[in-house]
């Protein structure tokens, strides 16, 4: 893995282990955002909200805020006739972040969140590769002119579209961290396992500064998948973050089940487990995030964690692993990443 010198490198360096932000889409929820509304079009009507949303992170203690830009590829935007206003909306995006991480007490790092088109790539669709890049590259253009230091690629499931998301922030001077869903039977969408994920971009450019998985179906199930690539490649910086335990339906309402003491114990297992960076994604508030930051802080090293360890822990695991195949509940799908 790669450890060229830029501010992510530089902050893991010093720090040893960082904490990332948690979820964008329960807090605008709850700020407002309707369902089917493009979130990134209120980095321009509501600014204020997108303020409050990265600011409330940093005060609860993230090392990383990723800025509100996942839908922002011209493909995710066409669906709300905004494919002409990447650049702007992405720069926007990063720049409300920016400001934030700029007035922050210490060192935040702005990662401009790339997530994927929504489209399949040929064979399976009408994407070519070399489009897929351009793409990327409108986006991420705006995202570094907008003050964004790393290209922040997940929720991914395909690994062309990953290298293609990779090869568009090479090219335009960024380094770049990618992270999968494993929300199928263990494995992504597309069939890759996390013991071959640290390898999937890992010859473009200078390598990713860090690798790892966000959102899929349960702590428990992110937590074996980091296992599984801490164990492939130990010297990889593997990210890890995983949904507010595990989401329900409540009625027509989506409940995550994790309390602040669970997500700490996340926590700890993550950094046991050999996470370098650690957060959360859907459902998880800024009160889960103070105490994770609480309990990184407040680290003891214990063993590596057994899958069974994580089980008794954390909860039941909703997949089984990507050898054994799928069980029953698959992940609900909001279209969405980081609910």
């Amino acid at each position: 893995m790669s450890a060229a010198a830029n501010p992510l490198s530089d902050l893991l360096a010093e720090k040893g282990v960082l904490l990332a932000d948690g979820a964008t889409g329960t807090s605008l929820f709850a700020m407002g955002l309707e369902a089917g509304e493009a979130p990134e079009l209120w980095n321009e009507t509501r600014p204020e909200n997108i303020t409050k949303l990265h600011q409330d992170f940093v005060d609860a203690g993230a090392d990383i805020i990723l800025t509100n830009s996942f839908g922002g590829t011209r493909h995710r935007l066409k669906l709300h006739n905004a494919q002409d206003r990447v650049f702007d909306l992405n720069r926007k995006a990063a720049e409300i972040a920016r400001a934030v991480a700029d007035k922050a007490p210490r060192k935040v790092i702005t990662a401009g969140s790339v997530g994927p088109t929504g489209e399949l790539l040929i064979p399976l669709g009408a994407m070519s590769y070399e489009d897929a890049v351009a793409a990327f590259a409108e986006q991420i253009e705006g995202l570094k002119a907008g003050g964004a230091e790393v290209a922040w690629i997940e929720t991914m499931s395909s690994a062309d579209e990953i290298r293609a998301a990779a090869e568009a922030a090479v090219k335009l001077g960024m380094p770049y961290v990618y992270t999968g869903s494993f929300d199928t039977a263990g494995k992504t969408m597309m069939g890759v396992h996390p013991r071959d994920f640290p390898a999937v971009a890992k010859d473009i450019g200078d390598g990713p500064v860090a690798v790892g998985a966000n959102c899929g179906v349960g702590a428990s199930d992110i937590l074996s998948s980091l296992l599984d690539m801490t164990d492939a490649d130990p010297s990889a910086t593997i990210v890890v973050k995983g949904n507010c335990g595990i989401p329900e339906f409540r009625g027509s309402e989506i409940y995550y089940s994790g309390t602040p003491p669970l997500m700490a114990d996340y926590a700890r297992l993550a950094r046991d487990a050999g996470a370098r960076i650690i957060g959360g994604c859907c459902g998880t508030s800024c009160e889960h995030l103070a105490a994770m930051r609480v309990a990184l802080d407040d680290y003891t090293p214990s063993e590596r964690p057994t899958v069974e360890t994580i089980i008794a822990r954390i909860g039941p695991m909703r997949n089984k692993t990507a050898n054994e195949g799928p069980t029953s509940a698959p992940r609900e799908r909001t279209g969405r990443r980081r609910q």
